[in-house]
């Protein structure tokens, strides 16, 4: 008998960047345990260790640093989908360069190429993702989450320049597609992440948790819940939003 497809079931698709690990793996598992089927984007081959069903068969691997590729994994998502709406996207991925010493890299000594390679994945892929899909997203009256962070409205001790100038980039660009996309019948928001319990977590991260209002790190299940929620109806009118996902550090 053959296999119904997301589109005969109603199944929900969301597709995913930066999956494999973190935040991107905490949504990934917060959707599939909603019954969303997930198609994630990252660099790195699927995994074996992940628990969930087909996730391979729905794995795009994909460098989003290269314009071209990012392009191509645009057609490799619409043969995925063969002809079902895509109902949510979430542009989480995101890289943070550092120095020879693991230090913050400033405006003074960041490389002009590690500038344009950040930027392309923080900020370009998410506008590729988006225009590329539209039609996809348009039919399933979708969602766009993109991912910025804390460093994106205020200079951080261990989040680069490059980085930080990226994800305020993506702040505003979330404002334009907002605008843009409302027609579309989508609904476009961020979410800014403050310090979050992952293994990339820098160290020195205990002194500022020190300070923060709630006194302890977020935990990357709680801002794939916040994902969620700008993904269902229970946002429906929801657009052109950021929502500080940070314990309050922001204030």
């Amino acid at each position: 008998m053959d296999q119904m497809t997301p589109l005969e079931t109603g199944q929900r698709t969301l597709l995913l960047t930066g999956a494999s690990r973190g935040i991107g793996h905490a949504t990934a598992k917060k959707f599939l345990n909603e019954g969303w089927r997930v198609i994630g984007c990252s660099r790195q081959p699927f995994s074996g260790e992940c628990p969930w069903p087909g996730g391979s068969d729905d794995h795009i691997q994909v460098d989003l640093s290269d314009p071209q590729n990012t392009m191509e994994a645009v057609n490799e998502v619409k043969q995925k989908l063969n002809g079902s709406p895509l109902h949510a996207l979430v542009n989480n991925a995101g890289i943070s360069p550092k120095g020879p010493e693991g230090e913050r890299l400033s405006t003074l000594d960041t490389d002009l190429r590690a500038w344009g390679e950040v930027f392309h994945v923080n900020f370009f892929a998410s506008v590729v993702l988006a225009r590329g899909l539209q039609n996809e997203l348009s039919s399933g009256k979708g969602a766009i989450v993109n991912v910025t962070s804390i460093a994106g409205s205020r200079v951080h001790p261990f989040a680069g320049a490059a980085y930080a100038t990226s994800k305020a980039a993506l702040a505003a660009l979330t404002r334009e597609m907002a605008h843009d996309f409302g027609p579309l019948g989508v609904r476009v928001n961020a979410i800014a992440p403050g310090e979050v319990e992952t293994s990339i977590l820098s160290e020195g991260t205990d002194r500022i948790v020190a300070k923060l209002p709630m006194r302890r790190l977020g935990q990357p299940s709680e801002v794939a819940n916040t994902i969620f929620f700008l993904c269902t109806e229970q946002s429906s009118y929801v657009s052109g939003a950021e929502i500080e996902v940070n314990g309050a550090q922001h204030v």
